[in-house]
């Protein structure tokens, strides 16, 4: 008996520690489930901290780009604190939704937030059969701005995205989910968004975007760095990539096999088009047109906030749309005038410097030269930097001498090396800089603006903040007063000899008799071929009729700062440092009937909802009397068919200085072209000022400092400097019809007094006894 009751209790015991496993096993399971559950009700009860709104996302347009719109409708570029576009839903392509679906979350439509099978099979494999996470749950990790730092916060972030995953889907519809997912990613290179990111790696809005072109994204997805296809070191793995992409859309039902085949082997072709703040075309316009938005935005406040504080807009986070009177085809144009010519330009000055002992300065004394280098490193980032953190001048100076890694400019592409800071501020010192402005006379729209070579290394602006001595480029507004006062035609004619205003007249303190450049005199001479010629005695007489006060007058009536240009009869010769701005500004008066309208660069400005803030209305002001404009036109002609310009007509010369520098030539303009360069003492500017019937356009060349110039007037004029760039965009320009740039004649007034063609005019023989009617 008692054997019996051993031999049943040995039977029992197993089944009764089986019965204690049963009841831990769930009691483990019921008190994970329930851990879990109160995990997540910790996380959705903000315990491990605040969770992350849906404010962002449920208002994209919170911080939205400001987007610069052409006249002819391209974009520009964008100001930002983030370069972000957001768009519709009905505005992605259908090719974009399905390769995102088959490759980032197969049972998006039917799970509510998180993919039970995905999470069981990526715990089963630990990962390596696919993740699991939703693009829901991937949504929800961008809503986290900053990365966590240890493998428990990672946890914690696991869990509240799970919560917010489940809030998302309560709250959005599957589609809007994937459209505020694709306009909240990053796509590196200030994309961020799939608007953005469609502009800057292909060139095109998302709608155009191709089904291979999606499945870039869509493969950029899984890590934009890693699968990047404009990284030289990421593109073949980002080619893999996508390609991948087509093989789970072939397993979803998206792509037949053959279809998957063809894709796959289509090269991955990328255009790339950068939208930093330095990249793209109009890089110079677009920074200066923040001086004009800030103006703006100061007089045109948005109201005021619920505080009663005034509310302004912010170009940065607005989403305003600014539409310019830039055209991109023209600015392009003028860009690549500049990078065909400057390099050129550049080589033949580094030749010339080979042997020249303070290059690149040249008729400098030293203490002149150490001022230029002082004024260059207090005026530097290196300086301001350091002095605001509190370092001493002689540690700094220090440091200028102190080789450091940098990266320069150079025609070729940018340069890795080691310099010192003094030594980079000789290297840039050598290079020429230019600027160019391309206008409308008779809307005042700007086509065309280049302020530089290069702005990521050169950022200051030689249109409109930098001022040169503008040299012959003036002499019209001298030319066109005698016309208004006197009278006078273009082949009317003085005498060519030295002229000598005495001391006491006309604001001269002691007596003015200017010389000519090529030191030739004698005989009579007319008008237009004294102007074509930049003949200085001609101007000493034309200035001693109608004085400078008359002139001052004119050229402040044509939107320019008269106060530094003292009423002395030498501003004839083109004493006055002025703006390019200003000098393109006020030939635009010539072309457009003497009439004066002020540079227009904006034409409207909406916010975010389309609402029109601003729009230009031209204010034209009448300056000249049409005939005096006219006539100062055909005075101007002669500079292009005879004078210092006829370079833009005459065909193909042998001469070194044409085949070295003269770029583009020749260019073979039959058309009638008012103009007038301008060469500054020493060779340190180089002008060309051109007029066609409905565009006006300027261009400056020189050195950052004066003492940086050619060795002679051959090299270093306005002909050889500037006019070629001027020649190379007009070319251009004329080669696109749809820009409807006119080649024709300048209209001649109904009741012109004046006789302009020469051939049969016997002239008036103006001299030094004029006659009463003609003597102010």
């Amino acid at each position: 008996m008692a054997k019996k009751q051993i031999k049943n209790k040995k039977a029992t015991q197993p089944q009764n520690n089986f019965k204690k496993f049963i009841k831990w096993f769930w009691g483990l399971f019921a008190g994970g489930l329930l851990a879990i559950v109160l995990l997540f009700l910790l996380a959705s009860w903000n315990v491990f901290g605040k969770l992350p709104t849906f404010e962002e996302l449920e208002n994209p347009e919170s911080n939205l780009a400001t987007k610069i719109i052409s006249a002819d409708g391209q974009q520009l570029g964008t100001y930002y604190n983030e370069n972000r576009t957001p768009i519709k839903y009905e505005d992605l392509p259908q090719n974009l939704i399905d390769a995102l679906v088959a490759t980032e979350d197969e049972r998006y439509y039917d799970h509510s937030g998180i993919d039970f099978r995905g999470t069981a099979r990526a715990f089963a494999y630990l990962g390596q059969n696919g993740g699991a996470s939703t693009v829901t749950q991937q949504l929800s990790k961008l809503l986290f701005s900053n990365p966590p730092k240890s493998t428990i916060e990672r946890l914690i972030q696991k869990v509240k995205e799970y919560v917010i995953s489940t809030r998302l889907e309560r709250q959005y519809t599957k589609e809007e989910i994937i459209t505020m997912y694709l306009n909240k990613f990053g796509f590196l290179y200030n994309a961020i968004g799939i608007s953005s990111a469609s502009r800057i790696y292909f060139n095109k809005n998302v709608k155009d975007l191709t089904l291979e072109e999606s499945a870039v994204f869509v493969a950029m997805l899984k890590n934009p760095r890693q699968y990047n296809p404009h990284r030289e070191i990421s593109r073949e793995k980002s080619k893999r990539r996508r390609d991948q992409v087509f093989k789970q859309m072939e397993k979803n039902g998206f792509l037949t096999t053959a279809e998957k085949d063809s894709l796959q082997a289509l090269p991955m072709i990328v255009r790339f088009t950068p939208e930093g703040h330095r990249d793209g075309i109009a890089t110079y316009f677009r920074e200066n047109l923040k001086k004009f938005l800030a103006d703006w935005i100061e007089e045109n406040p948005k109201g005021e906030d619920a505080d009663g504080n005034i509310e302004y807009y912010n170009i940065y986070r607005d989403g305003l749309t600014i539409t310019t009177t830039i055209d991109s085809r023209m600015q392009r144009m003028a860009e690549e005038a500049v990078q065909k010519h400057m390099p050129r330009l550049q080589l033949e000055f580094d030749k010339q410097n080979v042997k020249n002992k303070t290059a690149p300065f040249r008729d400098i004394e030293q203490h002149e030269e150490d001022l230029i280098f002082t004024r260059a490193i207090k005026s530097s980032d290196r300086w301001r930097k350091m002095k605001a953190a509190g370092k001493s001048e002689g540690d700094i100076l220090k440091s200028f001498d102190i080789k450091t890694d940098m990266s320069i400019f150079s025609w070729q592409g940018d340069i890795d090396t080691i310099m010192t800071p003094r030594d980079s501020i000789r290297y840039y010192k050598k290079f020429l800089r230019t600027g160019m402005m391309s206008m409308v006379p008779q809307t005042g729209e700007v086509r065309a603006w280049v302020g530089g070579i290069n702005m990521s290394h050169f950022q200051y602006d030689h249109v409109q903040t930098g001022k040169r001595q503008v040299g012959s480029t003036f002499k019209p507004f001298l030319y066109a007063t005698a016309v208004d006062q006197l009278h006078i035609s273009p082949c009317d004619t003085l005498p060519n000899t030295l002229f000598s205003i005495a001391a006491g007249t006309h604001g001269n303190t002691k007596d003015w008799e200017p010389k000519n450049s090529d030191g030739k005199y004698g005989g009579m001479m007319t008008m237009k071929d004294a102007l074509a010629g930049s003949v200085n005695t001609i101007s000493a007489r034309l200035m001693n009729e109608v004085g400078p006060q008359p002139i001052i007058d004119l050229v402040e009536k044509l939107g320019v700062d008269v106060e530094n240009i003292p009423p002395v009869p030498s501003i004839a010769l083109g004493t006055a440092d002025l703006s390019l701005y200003e000098m393109v500004s006020a030939y635009s008066a010539f072309a457009n009937k003497g009439v004066y309208i002020k540079p227009q660069i904006v034409s409207s400005i909406a916010d975010k909802n389309g609402t029109i803030l601003y729009q230009h209305v031209p204010n034209p002001k009448d300056v000249l009397s049409e005939e005096a404009a006219y006539v100062t036109l055909k005075l101007m002609e002669g500079v292009t068919e005879a004078g210092s310009g006829r370079r833009l007509r005459t065909g193909k010369s042998n001469r070194a200085d044409y085949k070295n520098v003269v770029t583009g030539h020749p260019y073979s303009f039959r058309n009638p072209i008012a103009g007038k360069t301008g060469t500054t003492q020493n060779q340190s500017d180089g002008w060309f000022m051109g007029i066609v019937p409905n565009l006006v356009t300027g261009v400056w060349v020189g050195g950052d400092d004066r003492a940086t110039h050619f060795r002679t007037t051959r090299y270093g004029q306005g002909a050889t400097m500037a006019l070629p760039i001027w020649g190379l965009y007009m070319k251009d320009v004329y080669s696109n019809k749809d820009l409807n740039v006119s080649d024709g004649k300048f209209e001649k007034p109904k009741d012109l007094s004046i006789e302009v063609n020469c051939e049969d005019y016997k002239g008036k023989g103006v001299s030094d006894e004029l006659p009463d009617e003609l003597d102010m």
